[in-house]
């Protein structure tokens, strides 16, 4: 019989008691090792030291009124790596005083979770605060997902979720529901540098931190780190900490210099970043080059993004994106293609997968054009939304039940099959909508049923 506990029917209840170990949940935000890496070291301490997010923590915003006052709900913070939804929660927690805890839903098994809340229920008879930050809560399944609702219901914990994925289509809806959603921002220029500098000048827990070195750099080489690390702080502060580690010793001074930086930085994220701005702009040139029905600028986009080391999976879903809305019934084989090389690439991964990528980018950039289907279905959810939920026809009503033909559901439906050509004249919208049109099919669609 299997073992049920946070997550249910747990397959890997077996071997819990074998690895049952306590997990620490992180660290002591206060007391981090002065031999850790540069960007936790300048994990900001206070609001002071937060850098962006303006429009989330900035002065009088209520996340940060609610933070001040102690009332801090359960929460999920979406944006892209590097802008500071790690730090945000640890400085939550300092200004809090809650106890913290740091899983990734990468790394991350069940009994770490059961064990945090093991311990946060201890914790909260002593009158104290636990704070989970899950990392990635996307890469969680639903199961696992929904096993946290009881305890955020029951505030055993605090939640706080990070995802780069849009939250309303990665997280399950009931979970969600009981989190408020904060959108994060890239970081500019100017907040990078200012980090970078606050990380040479500090003494403390800066780059120089624990030797008696004053550290210089040239402008151009903190320029070229701002530009290199597009707006992800975590980036930028790794880049700096390794051009210290072969900075020039001169005296009591280490120099850091362009050339060391230009030496450190040669990767394929000087062309692209799939964290930053052009990671959403090479996507961006890629769907409108299939859109425009150009295949050489469409395929050399997507060499773009895969030899600068995008997720094939990334590239796909758009790809079936692209082939449903642009393309759709003018040549409905293109979603059918696309779809394959969706799966093709889970089952390939790279470099094999960029055969079946290529193809299907070049047959969805050739095809004939037609978004009928999208603005068919936006038209329809434009007169759900705004329009009463009249009631479905009683003859369409379902027949699958005792009583449904006292009701008269049903009892004047004409079945199509049953007449010439499978088609019967039958009214099939509620009577409201009967003069609504939704569908209208495009001159590339018409051309494709001629050719068919």
């Amino acid at each position: 019989m299997s073992q049920t506990g946070l997550w249910g029917d747990d397959p890997l209840a077996k071997d819990d008691k074998k690895n049952d170990k306590k997990v620490s949940g992180g660290f002591d935000l206060l007391r981090i090792p002065s031999d850790a890496p540069l960007a936790l070291r300048m994990t900001p301490r206070s609001f002071d030291e937060y850098v962006g997010q303006e429009e989330v923590v900035g002065p009088g915003r209520a996340l940060r009124k609610a933070i001040e006052g102690d009332r801090v709900p359960s929460m999920l913070f979406w944006g892209p790596p590097g802008i500071g939804k790690t730090g945000l929660a640890r400085l939550i927690a300092m200004q809090t005083q809650s106890v913290f805890c740091e899983l990734s839903a990468v790394t991350s098994g069940v009994q770490d979770v059961r064990n945090v809340i093991s311990d946060a229920e201890k914790t909260r008879r002593t009158g104290k605060r636990t704070i989970l930050f899950l990392d990635e809560i996307h890469r969680f399944n639903k199961a696992q997902q929904d096993a946290l609702l009881p305890h955020v219901e029951r505030g055993t914990i605090t939640l706080i979720g990070a995802t780069t994925e849009n939250p309303y289509f990665s997280v399950n809806r009931a979970l969600l529901s009981r989190m408020r959603v904060f959108t994060f921002g890239h970081l500019t220029e100017g907040h990078i540098e200012t980090l970078l500098r606050r990380a040479i000048a500090d003494r403390d827990r800066g780059l120089a931190a624990g030797t008696e070195l004053a550290v210089f750099i040239e402008n151009d080489a903190l320029t070229h780190i701002v530009g290199f690390s597009k707006g992800d702080a975590r980036v930028a502060l790794n880049v700096l900490e390794a051009l210290y580690n072969v900075g020039e010793v001169q005296g009591n001074q280490i120099r850091l210099t362009l050339d060391k930086a230009l030496d450190i930085t040669q990767s394929p994220q000087l062309f692209y970043d799939k964290t930053g701005d052009q990671h959403y702009d090479v996507i961006s040139a890629y769907i409108k080059s299939m859109r425009g029905s150009d295949p050489d600028a469409a395929v050399y986009w997507l060499a773009r993004m895969l030899e600068s080391g995008e997720d094939p999976r990334f590239v796909a879903r758009r790809l079936v994106i692209c082939a449903a809305e642009d393309v759709g019934n003018a040549d409905p084989i293109a979603l059918v293609l696309a779809e394959a090389a969706f799966r093709a690439c889970e089952h390939l991964g790279m470099p094999e997968a960029r055969i079946p990528l290529a193809q299907a980018t070049m047959y969805v950039a050739l095809a004939p054009k037609s978004n009928s289907a999208v603005v068919a279905v936006d038209r329809a959810i434009e007169d759900v939304r705004n329009r009463p939920a009249y009631p479905v026809p009683t003859h369409l009503r379902g027949t699958g039940y005792r009583g449904a033909e006292k009701l008269g559901h049903g009892v004047d439906y004409v079945y199509p099959h049953s007449h010439p050509g499978h088609y019967v004249p039958q009214r099939y919208l509620p009577t409201e909508l009967l003069k609504q049109t939704y569908y209208e099919p495009s001159d590339q669609e018409k051309k494709s049923k001629q050719r068919g």
